[in-house]
Order: C-alpha cells, then sequence, then structure tokens
C-alpha cells in the first residue's frame, strides 16, 4: 500500500516537470508531447488521443517495472508502478473533466481554476493540474486571480447559451474577452 502511495506521489512530480519543461520549454516544443501539448492550448478542447496516451503509459509501466522490482522487490515495485500510473489514469480523466465539466466540490473547482490560470493568464505558472504542491515547490505557484478566458475558447460549461455570457454561478471568478 505505501509502494501504490509513493507511485501515485511520483506522477504529481512527474505530471509537474513534464508539463513545465516538455510542455512549455522551448527546447522540446517540436517533440511529440510538445506539439499536442501546444495543440491543446491552441484548441483549448483539444486533447491528445486516447490510444496514444495508453501506448505512452504501456510503454513507461514496462520500461519503470524492471528497475522498480530490481529496487524494491516484486511486490513493492509493482504496485509502486501501479500507484504511478493509476494515478496518470486519474489525472488523463481529471483533467479532460476541467475543460468538459463545470467542477464538482471545492476540489475540483479549486484545480480547475488552478489549471485555467496557467491557461489563461500566465502560462509560465501553475503546471501541476491535479495539484499545486509542486509549483508552490519550485516557485511557480501564482494564486488564481479572475480569469479572462478568451471567447473562442470558451468551454461550453462556462458559457449561458440564452446570454452569451458567463453563466451567474462562475461570472465571480471567470470573464469573457
Amino acid at each position: 500500500m505505501i509502494a501504490f502511495v509513493i507511485g501515485a506521489a511520483t506522477w504529481t512530480l512527474l505530471e509537474y516537470l513534464i508539463h513545465r519543461w516538455m510542455g512549455h520549454d522551448r527546447r522540446f516544443r517540436k517533440s511529440p508531447f510538445g506539439v499536442e501539448h501546444i495543440r491543446h492550448h491552441i484548441e483549448g478542447n483539444y486533447f491528445s488521443p486516447t490510444w496514444k496516451k495508453l501506448i505512452a503509459a504501456a510503454i513507461f509501466a514496462s520500461v519503470l517495472s524492471g528497475p522498480a522490482i530490481a529496487l524494491a522487490g516484486t511486490t513493492s515495485g509493482l504496485a509502486y508502478v501501479a500507484g504511478l500510473t493509476s494515478f496518470y489514469g486519474i489525472y488523463e480523466w481529471l483533467h479532460r473533466r476541467e475543460h468538459t465539466h463545470a467542477g464538482i466540490g471545492w476540489y475540483g473547482r479549486f484545480v480547475r481554476r488552478h489549471h485555467f490560470h496557467h491557461h489563461f493568464v500566465d502560462g509560465r505558472k501553475n503546471h501541476g493540474v491535479t495539484t499545486p504542491i509542486w509549483d508552490l515547490v519550485f516557485g511557480t505557484y501564482q494564486a488564481p486571480t479572475s480569469i479572462r478566458v478568451p471567447t473562442k475558447l470558451c468551454m461550453s460549461w462556462l458559457l449561458d447559451p440564452a446570454t452569451g455570457n458567463v453563466r451567474a454561478e462562475h461570472a465571480a471568478t471567470y470573464q469573457l474577452r
């Protein structure tokens, strides 16, 4: 169980590092991840196809399993890899929901604002999608303020179809620009 939790925590660090460096460092923009990530920022509701993510996760898990077993034994090594890949799956699900659905509960609303601050206010800040912990550790955290969303990137859950404006329940934290 401890190895599984450590694996999940490791994913949060990898999520931050991959997003910050592979997604936003100019040296890596032509990498497969960089290309997909920039497209996600430009199109907003674009996500890499699930099959690409499953292949990447399978390769990563198979490469990591050998060293994890060698370092921690079969049970703990596989539990670590399972925790890491399971939380990767949760990350993918949560990231998509942040873009496609209004946040549920305090956590859902918080991480969505944290993430959209990154998308629409300052792309050099708030690289964590599931948690701001590593942004705090590495000094890239910026408290979300009012988020001005470009009309062409406006998410359907944010827009009131009757008025064409931000839904009343989101108006205190989101604006159209």
